[in-house]
């Protein structure tokens, strides 16, 4: 049974009865201060908590440029794009270019890390320099790509509307930690050297957003893979720092323990819903992303359950025996990076040692199961077998890990399970969209009270 989230103190404003899913099978109700219209911004201007905003896979821009050591696999590649920005950067995630057929094996090529054994880390391709630009800015979130804002807005309506409706500012106590998504982290004793370097800056970040603040600790907000960076740095902060630094962190859409759906991206490659772009040509440079290796199915939560099954080997798979699905698609490289770096990582889930808000999508058909025919995994698979999630993660992974905190006395978690809201809809969703203010008000308004009343 989850425990029910602990919103004390709240002022005498008007409530709201507010039914949210325990883990467990029956239901909890909360009682839950909502202010009228125009309050937030006045009344808890000076105690608001400041918002750090951490993006998903693939949930902000990406820069790239090319030097002397970049061979490139055609002469297009070599000259494209043709307008480069200073020094030679251009945007490398989110660029349409991606959608013709040529351009998208540049994509690729510029894409795919390699992992280096002797380091025991991954890099960049020879000749790719990479970056992320805007750091502690919401800029490189908001939209993939400035140019085409309608269609590839991605954090922009969620950070709007904590602007309107929680009178957030950036700047000021809104801010966004974006990174090299590519990029994961690996268990203990083995470097990650891009990947801890971003819970570095996301600790500073944490640190001046308080500064900044009076003091006040932050919300972390994360949506998808960034939940799992978020646990990471709670977890590799001592008790102190947590205490004075992060006041919640609310997941959306987190994966705790992976997606099936990662299993068909690395057994014929995943589009992602990216029309016209051919799955085989990206295949092999999503294999080699370090985060998608990260979010692979776990043991822990999948167990022996059959996930794939491959009529060309005869043979079935199971979140238990990964490093054999590795090898059977031809991936060998990555059996290595994943048995000693990851499933380390996967296997330890720890608390988070801060209150734990999740935000979760059901009732959206998601990827259960997989069998692929007698053409192996070069072909789509045979037959898909769908289940409860958001579309992307299963139900299980959403909410299944967060029973052994739940169960923790000094863990608070509250869960809030959304009805037909999908994974990326969770921050366009009209539902998540009030879920969410209606949280960081009751933490605001809290503080508020609390700030009266000493």
């Amino acid at each position: 049974m989850g425990r029910r989230l602990s919103l004390a103190r709240v002022p005498a404003v008007a409530t709201t009865m507010v039914v949210m899913l325990s883990l467990g099978s029956s239901l909890c109700v909360s009682a839950v201060a909502r202010a009228g219209a125009g309050t937030t911004g006045a009344v808890a201007e000076q105690q608001r908590h400041p918002v750090v905003l951490i993006p998903g896979a693939g949930g902000n821009q990406l820069e790239a440029r090319l030097t002397e050591d970049y061979k490139p696999s055609s002469l297009v590649c070599r000259v494209w794009p043709l307008v480069r920005g200073r020094g030679g950067w251009f945007r490398l995630w989110f660029d349409p270019s991606v959608l013709v057929a040529p351009l998208t094996r540049c994509f690729a090529e510029r894409m795919t890390l390699s992992y280096d054994a002797d380091a025991d880390d991954y890099r960049d391709a020879p000749g790719v320099e990479t970056r992320v630009n805007d750091f502690g800015s919401t800029s490189t979130l908001r939209y993939l790509d400035p140019n085409l804002k309608l269609l590839t807005g991605y954090m922009n309506t969620l950070a709007s509307t904590l602007e309107e409706k929680a009178g957030y500012e950036e700047g000021r106590d809104l801010f966004g930690a974006p990174y090299d998504f590519r990029y994961g982290l690996a268990g203990p004793g083995h470097p990650s050297q891009v990947g801890s370097a971003y819970l570095q800056r996301l600790r500073l970040l944490v640190e001046s957003a308080c500064a900044a603040n009076g003091g006040r600790p932050a919300i972390l907000m994360a949506h998808s893979l960034g939940g799992l960076f978020a646990l990471q740095l709670l977890a590799r902060s001592p008790p102190p720092w947590r205490a004075a630094h992060v006041q919640r962190l609310v997941t959306l859409s987190t994966p705790w323990g992976g997606s099936v759906q990662e299993m068909l991206t690395f057994a014929s490659g995943n589009t992602l819903g990216v029309p016209f772009v051919d799955a085989s040509l990206i295949r092999d440079e999503q294999r080699t992303a370090e985060s998608n290796l990260w979010l692979l199915p776990t043991p822990k939560v999948f167990g022996n359950t059959t996930l794939v099954v491959s009529r060309s080997h005869n043979r079935s798979y199971s979140a238990k025996n990964m490093t054999q699905f590795l090898r059977d698609i031809g991936f060998e490289v990555g059996v290595e990076p994943y048995r000693a770096r990851i499933r380390p990582l996967v296997e330890a889930l720890p608390e988070p040692g801060v209150p734990l808000t999740c935000l979760v999508g059901t009732g959206v058909d998601t990827v259960e199961s997989l069998v692929y025919g007698d053409g192996g995994f070069d072909e789509d698979p045979e037959e898909v077998v769908y289940g409860d999630g958001d579309g992307t993660v299963n139900l299980a992974s959403l909410v299944g890990p967060i029973k052994a905190w739940s169960d923790s006395p000094a863990q608070v978690v509250e869960v809030v399970e959304l009805p037909k809201v999908s994974h990326s809809g969770m921050l366009n969703d009209k539902s998540a969209l009030e879920q969410i203010i209606r949280i960081v008000d009751s933490i605001n308004f809290n503080a508020t009270s609390y700030h009266e009343s000493s």
